[in-house]
């Protein structure tokens, strides 16, 4: 399963990125109204950070509106992926711009029924948010799992992107049900790095190196003073 960051924050961006963990970037209205920059600019410097889909959402109510700021989109960076609410305007516009070989997210899913609709239009993501679901008292990965099935059962192309991630539970829920990708904020990202035991474990292993005398503790030294073989191997005497 791929990990998108859920963030227009640079810093966030590029701590992410030089772990290694993230394989794209999702963005909403709301995101990049906190980081307090021009929205264009903000976006194509998202876009050379990530090596990956970055999803940038339309914010028009109408279908007209959507395809040509989807056209706009599309035209920043090779990554963008255009983001249309589930709506009938959202979906006209879906199967307008996948047909002209524009990538869309589809957002704001929290049913099966618009994740078929959805596919059907020619998304290329579809964004189910299953915290908000949570929030309800109903059991968002369930709708996950749906999505899944129906998918499957019709060999749909649309990828599932399990959103509105609040804990790791739900990534590795969405991981065992088979989801395509899950995005979350950048403090659940960490949370899936975190456990106790492996900080208390690091911790007893770097105290009993710091229990060696000195002279034991000499490796960096050899290791360098050692002849290196083919490949930079160092050879062995």
């Amino acid at each position: 399963m791929k990990l998108f960051l859920d963030s227009a924050n640079l810093k966030e961006i590029d701590e992410a990125v030089s772990w290694g963990a993230i394989d794209g970037v999702t963005t909403n209205p709301t995101l990049v109204a906190k980081e307090g920059r021009e929205f264009v600019p903000l976006m194509k410097e998202i876009c050379e950070r990530v090596n990956g889909p970055v999803s940038m959402e339309t914010v028009s109510r109408d279908a007209a509106g959507m395809i040509e700021e989807g056209r706009a989109f599309a035209a920043l960076h090779q990554h963008i992926v255009v983001k249309c609410p589930l709506t009938k305007e959202g979906l006209k516009a879906t199967r307008q711009l996948s047909h002209e070989g524009i990538r869309v997210n589809v957002t704001l899913c929290f049913s099966p029924n618009q994740a078929l609709l959805a596919a059907k239009a020619g998304a290329y993501f579809v964004s189910p948010f299953v915290g908000r679901l949570d929030d309800l008292s109903q059991d968002g990965m369930l709708l996950i799992q749906d999505i899944k099935t129906i998918y499957a059962n019709y060999r749909f192309a649309t990828q599932i992107l399990v959103a509105s991630v609040r804990h790791p539970i739900h990534v590795a829920e969405a991981a065992k049900i088979g989801a395509d990708i899950a995005t979350m904020p950048f403090a659940v990202l960490e949370m899936l790095v975190k456990h106790p035991l492996t900080d208390a474990g690091l911790e007893r292993f770097l105290s009993d190196w710091e229990r060696l005398p000195p002279e034991a503790k000499q490796w960096k030294a050899s290791a360098a003073a050692a002849p290196r073989g083919k490949a930079g191997i160092r050879a062995s005497r």
